[in-house]
C-alpha cells in the first residue's frame, strides 16, 4: 500500500501533491471531503469550475461504498444546486482511487420518489444499495479504478486526459450533459423572472419554462439552432406555438424580455453556448428533468412507476380500442395523489377519489399547476366504508345505470398489503386510518372473500364486482388472487373474465420489498367465468418484454404437494431418522422446507419414507427461484414419478448434500452419513451406518420395506443406481468428508473430534459462527472453500437434471 499508517487529512494532502498539483485542491464544497478545481483569480465574476468531488478514507476501504456515500451526501445537502457539479465523482484511500462520471449518476438526484433523508453512511438502506449497484457497474465496465503502485502511469494519463484546465484565470464554463441541469436551476433564478410570461397560465396550457431554457441553451449568437424546438430564441425575443391555423395561415406567438434582456445577457456571458453537438440529443431527450423542483415535489413520495402507468394505459387501449378515453368513464377510487391518472387525455371523463383529505388537497393543487383533471371530479371517499350516495351526482348516475356501467373503467392501484400493514403501492405510502378488518366491506363480504378477506385489494375488488357489476376493472395487485390457495373461495364468487394482463417485478414499486410479481389485470365484470388459467406478458425492470407466463388457479387440481407428502403416514412407523418440515405449497416459502432432527411442522422420516421425503425436498429446492415464479404452487404429482427410479435416486442424492439438510449430531444420532468409515478415513467408527447401508441395499426389511409405489411391491434390497450427475455429487461430497477427517486435533482436544459429523457439522466446523450465533457464510480455510464450492457446483448441475422432471411428473405446471 502506497500511503500507509497516515491520517485522512494527511492522505488528502499527499494525493493533492502527487496527482493534482496543477489544480486547486483547497476549495471546500459543502460536506464533500476533497475537491479538485481549476485555479481562479480572486476577483473573477465567474464561478470556479470543479473537476472532481471525492470521498477520502484512510487505510483500505470499499471505494464503491465510499462513492455511494458521497452521492448520498451530495444529494442530501443538494450541493449541486449551490455549486456547479464536477466532471467526475470519486473516492480514494491509501491504496487506490476510483472515478465515476457525474452524468452517469446525475439523474438519481432528480428521482421524484427517492428518499434523500437516509443516513449516507448506512449501507443497508434500499437507497444505498440502488446507487451502489449503479456505481459498481460503471466502474467495472469502464475500468475507472486505479491502484497507485501498479497503475501509476495509467492514473496520471487518465487525469491528464480527463481533467482539463483550459487556462489559468478566467474560464467560461462549458455546458455538457454533466451540468446542464444545475445551470438550468441557476437560469430559473436569474433569467426566468425577466421573461414576459404569466407562468401559472402557461403551465395550465402545457408550456414549461424548460422549453425556454432549451431555446437559450441550444443557440449561438442568441439564435436557436434547432428549428423543431417548441420555443425558439430569436435574438431578443422568444417565438413559440408555431402552427397553421384553420384558414391555412401560418402563425406563432411571441414573448419579450421585461428588462431589455439585461439579465439574460449577463447570465449567458458566464457560459459557453451551445454545448458540443454530441450532447444535444441527450439533453433534449432528458427534457423531463427540466421541470422546476417545486412541481416535481408536488407529485408526492410514492407512486406507481411511470413506466408501468404508461404500459397499463397501452393495455387498456389494446382491449378497449384507441378511442377508449372518449368512449369510457374512468374512476380511480384509490387515487392517492393522482399518479396513476397521468397521461390520460379526456379530463371530463375522469373521476378520482381517495381516503385522505390531504391527498385531495395535493391533487387539487396539481390541477392548478396543469394536471389534466377537473376539480369537481376529485373528491374524498372511503371506498371500504362510504355509501355510493356520497359520490358526485354524475358518477352516481353512471353507477346506477346498467348500460352506463358497461362504459365505466375502475382504474386503480389499491393498497397491496394485508389489512393493518402500512405498506402500499399507491398514495402517500402511509398507513390509511380506518382500513382494517372492521370496515363495512370486510364485514359485508367476508364469507365471499374467505381467507383473502385480509387482503385490502381483494376488498376493493369484491365491492366493485358486486356493487358496480358490468363495469371493467384495470388494477395493479399481487397475483395471489389468481393462484393463491387462500383465494380459492374468493375465486368461486369473483367470476369476472380476465381480458388481458402483464406482470412486472414487485420491487420496481416504491416502498415494496421482496422478489415477487405485481400484475396489471383488466377484468370484464359483465362476462362471467371462473378463472382457471391465463397467459400473462412478462416485463423486466427496464420495461423490456421477457416472454409469457402461465398463471393457474389450481382449483381443479388433485391437491398440493403438502397433501401428497402427508398421504404417506403409513410409512412413518419404524425407526425415525429425522423430520422434514412441511410449510406452505408455493415457491416463495421453500426456505421453510428442511430436514433436521426436529423440524417445524415436521413429519417423521423413516427407512420407508426416505425416498418420498427426499423427493419432497428436492423438487422444491431444485427449482430456480425468480420473481416471476415466486407464487407458483407445488402440486400433488401424477403417478408417473413412482416408476422413475433414477429420478427418485437423484432426489435422494440431492437431499443428502443440500444445505437444507440440517441434521447435526449434536441433536441425536446422525443416520445421514452417506459413506463408510473406510471411504472417508474416519479416525473412529460411526454410531450409525444407516445411510451407507440404505444406499448399498443392505438394510434389513424390518417392516416389509415396500418401495414407494402403487404399481409394484418391490423391496429396496439392491443398491441404488444413480445418474452420472448424482455420482459426481457423491464424489465431491466424499472429498469434503475426507478433508474434514484429515484435520488434526491436539491430544487435549481429541474429544472435540466428531467422527459422526454431518454435512451441517462440517460446515459449522470450518465456517464458525458470528457473535449472534449464526453460521458464517464462508470459512477461512482455502481448501475447504474450494471443496464446498465444488460440491455446490455439482449440486446445481444435478438440480438442472431434476428440474424438468418436476414439471414432467406434475409437481409444477409449465
Amino acid at each position: 500500500m502506497k500511503y500507509q499508517n497516515i491520517r485522512e487529512e494527511e492522505l488528502k494532502n499527499k494525493i493533492a501533491r502527487d496527482y493534482f498539483w496543477i489544480y486547486d485542491c483547497t476549495k471546500m464544497m459543502g460536506n464533500v471531503d476533497f475537491c479538485v478545481a481549476t485555479f481562479q483569480e480572486s476577483q473573477t465574476l465567474f464561478e470556479q469550475e470543479s473537476l472532481l468531488w471525492a470521498e477520502a478514507k484512510k487505510g483500505t476501504s470499499d471505494l464503491y461504498k465510499s462513492i455511494t456515500q458521497l452521492i448520498l451526501t451530495i444529494g442530501k445537502a443538494r450541493t449541486f444546486d449551490k455549486f456547479l457539479p464536477p466532471n467526475m465523482l470519486g473516492a480514494f484511500d491509501g491504496e487506490k482511487i476510483a472515478f465515476v462520471p457525474y452524468n452517469e449518476i446525475q439523474e438519481i438526484f432528480y428521482i421524484n420518489d427517492f428518499n434523500w433523508n437516509v443516513t449516507p453512511s448506512n449501507y443497508d438502506t434500499k437507497e444505498f444499495k440502488l446507487i451502489h449497484e449503479k456505481v459498481k457497474n460503471n466502474i467495472d465496465e469502464k475500468a475507472l479504478l486505479f491502484y497507485y503502485e501498479k497503475d501509476d502511469k495509467e492514473l496520471n494519463n487518465f487525469i491528464k486526459d480527463n481533467f482539463k484546465i483550459g487556462k489559468f484565470g478566467f474560464i467560461k464554463t462549458k455546458i455538457d450533459k454533466n451540468n446542464f441541469i444545475t445551470i438550468y436551476n441557476k437560469w430559473l433564478q436569474t433569467v426566468k423572472p425577466t421573461i414576459a410570461v404569466n407562468w401559472d397560465i402557461a403551465k395550465k396550457n402545457g408550456i414549461i419554462d424548460g422549453d425556454f431554457y432549451l431555446a437559450d441553451l441550444l443557440s449561438a449568437e442568441n439564435e436557436s439552432l434547432k428549428d423543431n424546438l417548441y420555443v425558439l430564441l430569436k435574438k431578443n425575443y422568444y417565438e413559440l406555438d408555431r402552427k397553421f391555423d384553420e384558414s391555412g395561415m401560418f402563425g406563432s406567438k411571441r414573448t419579450d424580455f421585461k428588462d431589455k434582456q439585461v439579465a439574460h445577457t449577463q447570465f449567458w456571458n458566464k457560459y459557453e453556448r451551445p454545448p458540443k453537438e454530441e450532447y444535444w440529443d441527450y439533453i433534449i431527450g432528458r427534457r423531463d428533468l427540466l421541470v422546476p423542483q417545486d412541481v416535481r415535489e408536488r407529485k408526492g413520495s410514492f407512486f406507481t412507476p411511470q413506466i408501468w402507468v404508461e404500459l397499463s394505459q397501452k393495455y387498456l387501449t389494446d382491449v378497449l380500442g384507441v378511442n377508449w378515453q372518449d368512449e369510457y368513464y374512468i374512476w380511480d377510487c384509490a387515487a392517492g395523489t393522482g399518479n396513476l391518472l397521468i397521461g390520460l387525455t379526456n379530463k371530463y371523463n375522469i373521476f378520482a377519489s381517495t381516503l385522505d383529505r390531504q391527498d385531495i388537497d395535493v391533487i387539487k393543487d396539481r390541477i392548478k399547476n396543469g394536471a389534466n383533471l377537473i376539480e369537481n371530479n376529485v373528491f374524498q371517499f372511503d371506498f371500504l366504508n362510504d355509501d355510493f350516495t356520497k359520490l358526485p351526482k354524475e358518477l352516481q348516475d353512471i353507477i346506477n345505470d346498467p348500460e352506463k356501467r358497461k362504459k365505466l373503467v375502475v382504474y386503480i392501484n389499491p393498497p397491496y398489503a394485508e389489512a393493518g400493514d402500512t405498506k402500499q403501492l399507491t398514495g402517500t405510502g402511509k398507513g390509511k386510518s380506518g382500513v382494517s378488518n372492521d370496515n363495512k366491506i370486510y364485514l359485508k363480504y367476508k364469507e365471499k372473500l374467505g381467507k383473502a378477506s385480509n387482503e385490502l385489494f381483494a376488498q376493493f375488488l369484491v365491492r366493485i364486482y358486486f356493487e358496480i357489476s358490468g363495469c371493467l376493472i384495470g388494477e395493479f395487485s399481487k397475483v395471489k388472487l389468481l393462484n393463491g390457495s387462500n383465494a380459492n373461495i374468493f375465486r368461486n364468487y369473483f367470476r369476472a373474465k380476465l381480458e388481458k394482463s402483464f406482470v412486472v417485478p414487485g420491487d420496481t414499486f416504491d416502498n415494496v420489498k421482496g422478489n415477487f410479481p405485481i400484475g396489471f389485470k383488466i377484468w370484464n365484470t359483465e362476462k362471467h367465468e371462473k378463472f382457471e388459467i391465463t397467459k400473462t406478458d412478462i416485463f423486466n425492470k427496464n420495461g423490456g418484454f421477457d416472454g409469457i407466463k402461465n398463471f393457474y388457479s389450481y382449483d381443479e387440481m388433485k391437491g398440493r404437494i403438502n397433501d401428497w407428502i402427508k398421504s404417506f403416514e403409513n410409512l412413518r412407523i419404524s425407526l425415525k431418522i429425522g423430520e422434514v418440515g412441511v410449510s406452505r405449497n408455493d415457491i416463495q416459502h421453500i426456505a421453510l422446507t428442511w430436514i433436521s432432527h426436529k423440524a417445524d411442522r415436521g413429519l417423521s422420516i423413516t427407512q420407508q419414507s426416505l425416498v418420498v421425503d427426499s423427493i419432497f425436498l428436492a423438487v422444491q429446492h431444485s427449482i430456480s427461484v425468480t420473481w416471476i415464479n415466486d407464487r407458483d404452487q407445488f402440486l400433488h404429482p401424477k403417478d408417473t414419478w413412482e416408476t422413475d427410479v433414477i429420478f427418485q435416486n437423484d432426489c435422494v442424492a440431492y437431499t443428502l448434500f443440500h444445505g437444507q439438510n440440517r441434521i447435526t449430531s449434536k441433536d441425536g444420532t446422525n443416520h445421514w452419513i452417506p459413506f463408510t468409515e473406510y471411504e472417508v478415513d474416519s479416525k473412529k467408527k460411526f454410531e450409525s451406518d444407516f445411510m451407507s447401508r440404505f444406499i448399498s441395499g443392505k438394510l434389513k426389511n424390518d417392516t416389509e420395506n415396500k418401495l414407494l409405489t402403487k404399481t409394484e411391491k418391490a423391496i429396496r434390497n439392491t443398491p441404488l443406481v444413480f445418474s452420472k450427475e448424482a455420482k459426481e455429487v457423491f464424489e465431491a461430497g466424499k472429498n469434503l468428508w475426507k478433508y474434514y477427517h484429515t484435520q488434526t486435533f491436539p491430544v487435549y482436544e481429541i474429544e472435540t473430534y466428531n467422527a459422526n459429523a454431518s454435512l451441517y457439522d462440517i460446515r459449522e466446523y470450518f465456517q464458525g459462527r458470528n457473535e449472534s450465533g449464526k453460521m458464517n457464510h464462508k470459512g477461512k480455510d482455502e481448501t475447504y472453500t474450494k471443496l464446498i464450492g465444488d460440491l455446490r457446483k455439482k449440486l446445481k448441475v444435478l438440480a438442472k437434471k431434476i428440474e424438468p422432471k418436476v414439471y414432467e411428473h406434475g409437481f409444477l405446471l409449465e
